[in-house]
């Protein structure tokens, strides 16, 4: 999204230099309706991981940062971290070690205030994007995301409650993706995972700073995901050059607010099908309602101007 881009910048980690495809805006489809709107600032980038693990990693050799690739660290304890055989002191330790944080629980902070989950899987597929935007296309229970990836290329991405529906037979609640695909060569395998909306209690304690997934999350629905992690460590920085970790504690919990608001928006309307289908009438009559909405999801209006957005479709919803 344009804010992780942008944050990513100010890590020096150069996204535009990927080999992606940027993308526009958001559009949403779904019970015979579709709206669409720009992003108020910059653009989106749909890019392989793969691509943006390389990229990170050269980012992270330039700045002086030594990669143990292939070791194993088997716990920590005051100072000292056991990295295969040998003991390393440190200062701090940051826990970047995702959603099944192993660090999380040596660091005594596994207590949740909220912890929800959906299922994810993802398929390439070789064709040529057929919009500049990507596309939530919402079905009864769940999400297909399709992003555009390379000029000949599309990522589309399952979500749902149920751990068992797989791409196939998604696609045939969404016949209008499918045919765009029919005939398009699948060209990764389908990959699958969780996908959680967890809030941790804290996310410090004494030397130990949780970062990205590890210190806690919001649904994929909300594509806010690696926007987070940048910011998180650039508040980790802030807070390391303070010597005081109880600084990236405070802004923490104030980074995820609008991200788990939203988030919790968007997964009210994936479990109430009538409510979903009269705010996307809702949008189609009002487009400005929905551009303003993704304007505030990617931090360009305020939570007033949220609140009043709100109203504006609130109304709409009455009279749709």
């Amino acid at each position: 999204m344009p804010d992780g881009i942008a944050t990513a910048r100010a890590l020096g980690i150069p996204l535009e230099d990927t080999a992606g495809q940027p993308f526009r805006g958001i559009r949403f489809v779904g019970n015979g309706v579709s709206v669409e709107a720009d992003f108020p600032n910059g653009h989106g980038l749909g890019v392989r991981r793969t691509a943006l693990h390389n990229i990170m990693v050269d980012r992270a050799v330039d700045c002086g940062v030594r990669l143990l690739w292939g070791t194993r660290v088997s716990g920590f304890s005051g100072e000292t971290v056991v990295v295969d055989d040998r003991s390393i002191r440190t200062r701090w330790i940051a826990g970047a070690d995702g959603g099944n944080s192993i660090v999380r629980r040596w660091a005594g902070l596994k207590e949740f205030e909220r912890d929800s989950r959906r299922f994810a899987f993802r398929r390439h597929y070789r064709t040529a994007p057929w919009s500049e935007f990507m596309e939530i296309h919402w079905g009864d229970g769940c999400q297909l995301y399709v992003t555009p990836v390379a000029s000949s290329e599309v990522c589309v991405v399952l979500i749902s409650r149920d751990s068992h529906l797989r791409m196939e037979d998604a696609l045939a609640r969404f016949p209008e993706v499918r045919a765009r695909l029919a005939g398009a060569a699948i060209s990764s395998r389908e990959r699958g995972g969780v996908t959680l909306s967890r809030r941790l209690r804290a996310v410090v304690n004494r030397r130990v700073a949780l970062v990205g997934d590890a210190s806690g999350s919001v649904d994929a629905i909300t594509g806010e995901g690696l926007c987070l992690l940048f910011q998180h460590a650039m508040l980790l920085a802030h807070a390391l050059e303070k010597g005081d970790l109880s600084v990236y504690q405070q802004e923490h919990r104030h980074l995820t607010r609008r991200p788990e608001m939203m988030a919790d928006l968007m997964l009210l309307l994936d479990r109430r099908r009538r409510l979903r289908s009269r705010t996307l009438r809702a949008f189609a009559a009002k487009p400005r309602l929905f551009a303003r909405m993704l304007h505030t999801h990617v931090g360009e209006l305020s939570y007033f101007d949220f609140a009043a957005n709100g109203l504006a479709l609130g109304w709409q919803l009455l009279t749709a």
